[in-house]
């Protein structure tokens, strides 16, 4: 627990609730949000929202490329218990530069007294804004940093096109709070409307619907925006650059970079026809339109599902749609994470491991069973990966492989790995099983209907497990095991069985190979991406360079388009000490940005002779390239010290 977020009681929030009421009657959502209580303190949040809760956002953006800052006034209408005289807000390198009130006359406003909390490296600062019965909004003027780690600015080279600059935000998991004075915690939501001004060259979107575009003054303009339906803070993004617009159905497409956005059109043909398939299994699409947005190469993740607007990594741009599970992936977030949400961080994997069994079925449904089963045998496989990581060795963390996890006191980000996307999906897909699928989709849908635009903590989840699915089937509660699911370390024994027929075959060529045939000679007609990337993680290390060659030869990895099976090849090459890739390699770190890649990649490195001299090198001609997210991650790998060189 974090010195400066000091904590309030768990009390009711029954005054909050009623006073919600007449706020949330008079949005426009396309059906009615019954606002429900804050169920759990978050421990990476110094908000109070017990004690009063925000609930609309009004929201004004300056765009300054050459200062990298933004600047900005963040109005928050906000209900309270009685007895509250403060809102409490997250912040974290913001230099505020006037805080106000509004009353119930709207037409004036008057300054407020108000406090920043002493600094913490994680969590930032607390700003505490003095309220009385009269106060029904604050409003903060503010600037950000231009080291924001929210914010990436990026120059004109460093894009697709080179000719622009480009911006983007990622928020999740605590990081909306050094863009946006907010609560930013996943169990408070609110609507929000911003505008954003803007070189008149360029274009701004959000995550939010688009309202209008006007001139700003010589050659600026602004764009308005509006997201009706309420939000948690990490859902809040902002991107500014050169961009173009495709349509991929009636309610969906996709912008990119002129250069990109043809490529990404083809690659998502698919898109309308998952949002249908999500539909039919899980309930209405409540967000009108599903955009998706390709950023530049230094995105850390592969995608981001904001409402609306998902972000994607250009690595899912394979030439082939073989890599768009990730878009299924965050497609089945509009469900699952945006619509109904993790309460606390601790509960993250109510929001991927769901996600994952959403996506599983999508793919299963638009590409067949035979297909979802490959899909699901390398997550099972990269499951048991970092749970051996995680069980053994001096270092091991078997709490961190838990579904609850107790992340107080670190950064909520050590979360996110195979284990809440991995493990939770394993579960659901065993309750499923257990129960039958018919069965299991009734209780899901009508999960995701009673608590849309609403938190949910794991234990409410089990509750309603055990009430409605389970009952007074005793038996079927112990086949289940829940509490060793949730509660405890690695994979529990009833876990589902996953077999895929044709991961098997390919282990077969794998054995073929190893035993001296030749690359031609190997039965791999057809092969999609998800074989190739089974075939090379299957070969045994350190391999032979000279047979590496051969394979090199006949398939030209180390000149390959898809960045799975290059980061793939690459980690069997540096196994192996196959050094033709050196150069490849290097060009690979310093031109892909996602997290995913870089961290294995530069681990692999680590462990080779003379591995920490070369991994330096080419980190320091690469960091000022990738996002804050990942520099964090790699700086602390390879014991980087932050400020020898780049930014």
């Amino acid at each position: 627990m974090r010195q400066n977020c000091e904590r309030e009681p768990r009390v009711a929030a029954l005054a909050i609730i009623a006073s919600c009421g007449s706020f949330l009657a008079g949005c426009s959502f396309s059906e009615r949000v019954e606002p429900v209580p804050v169920l759990a303190k978050d421990p990476h949040s110094c908000a109070r929202p017990m004690e009063a809760v925000v609930t609309d956002l009004s929201l004004r953006v300056d765009v300054d490329f050459v200062a990298k800052t933004l600047r900005c006034r963040a109005e928050w209408s906000f209900v309270r218990q009685r007895s509250a005289r403060a809102l409490w807000l997250d912040t974290r390198g913001l230099e505020i530069l006037a805080v106000r009130l509004r009353g119930r006359d709207e037409s004036s406003e008057r300054d407020a007294t108000y406090e920043l909390g002493a600094a913490d490296e994680l969590l930032g600062r607390s700003l505490r804004i003095s309220i009385d019965d009269s106060t029904t909004a604050v409003i903060v003027e503010y600037e950000t940093e231009p080291g924001a780690p929210a914010l990436q600015w990026l120059a004109p080279e460093q894009t697709a096109g080179g000719t622009a600059p480009f911006l983007f935000t990622q928020s999740q998991a605590i990081l909306a709070r050094t863009w946006v004075p907010c609560q930013d915690t996943p169990g408070v939501r609110f609507t929000y409307s911003a505008t954003v001004e803007v070189d008149a060259s360029l274009t701004a979107l959000m995550s939010a619907g688009r309202r209008g575009i006007v001139e700003a003054g010589e050659s600026r303009v602004e764009f308005s925006f509006r997201m009706p339906q309420p939000v948690p803070s990490y859902l809040l993004a902002l991107a500014v650059g050169e961009l173009e617009f495709r349509t991929l159905g009636p309610r969906s497409g996709v912008w990119a970079e002129p250069s990109v956005v043809d490529g990404a059109a083809w690659e998502f043909a698919d898109v309308e026809a998952m949002i249908a398939s999500c539909e039919r299994l899980f309930g209405p699409y409540r967000w009108e339109r599903y955009d998706v947005l390709v950023l530049p190469p230094s995105f850390p993740f592969g995608g981001m599902e904001n409402p609306r607007l998902t972000f994607a990594t250009p690595t899912i741009l394979a030439g082939d749609r073989s890599l768009v599970a990730l878009i299924a992936h965050e497609l089945a977030h509009s469900w699952s994470g945006n619509l109904v949400t993790n309460a606390t961080w601790d509960d993250f994997w109510l929001n991927e491991g769901f996600t994952v069994y959403l996506e599983h079925r999508i793919m299963e449904e638009n590409y067949g069973k035979a297909y979802d089963d490959m899909l699901a045998q390398l997550g099972r496989d990269d499951l048991e990966r970092t749970v051996g990581e995680l069980t053994t060795g001096p270092d091991a963390r078997p709490a961190d492989t838990h579904l609850k996890l107790d992340l107080a006191g670190r950064n909520p980000d050590d979360g996110m790995i195979d284990i809440a996307y991995e493990k939770g999906y394993l579960f659901l897909r065993t309750c499923e099983e257990a129960v039958g699928r018919e069965r299991w989709d009734t209780f899901l849908r009508s999960y995701f209907d009673a608590h849309a635009f609403h938190s949910m903590t794991t234990e409410l989840f089990v509750e309603e497990l055990r009430t409605r699915l389970i009952g007074d089937d005793s038996a079927l509660g112990e086949r289940l095991a829940i509490d060793a699911w949730i509660y405890g370390p690695g994979i529990p024994a009833n876990a589902a069985e996953i077999r895929s027929e044709s991961l098997l075959r390919v282990e077969q060529q794998v054995a073929c190979f190893v035993s001296g045939v030749a690359p031609g000679d190997l039965e791999t007609a057809g092969w999609s991406s998800h074989e190739w990337l089974h075939f090379l993680r299957e070969l045994p290390l350190p391999f032979d360079r000279v047979r590496l060659a051969v394979l090199d030869s006949a398939f030209e990895w180390t000149s390959s388009g898809n960045a799975e099976i290059s980061c793939q090849w690459f980690l069997v090459a540096i196994a192996s000490g196959y050094d033709v890739i050196d150069a490849a390699l290097e060009r690979f770190l310093r031109t892909v940005g996602r997290r995913k890649f870089l961290e294995p990649l530069y681990e692999a490195l680590l462990r080779t002779p003379d591995g920490a001299t070369r991994a330096h090198a080419i980190y320091a001609r690469a960091r000022a390239g990738y996002h804050r997210i990942a520099t964090d991650t790699i700086d602390a790998l390879i014991g980087f010290q932050r400020g020898t060189v780049g930014p």
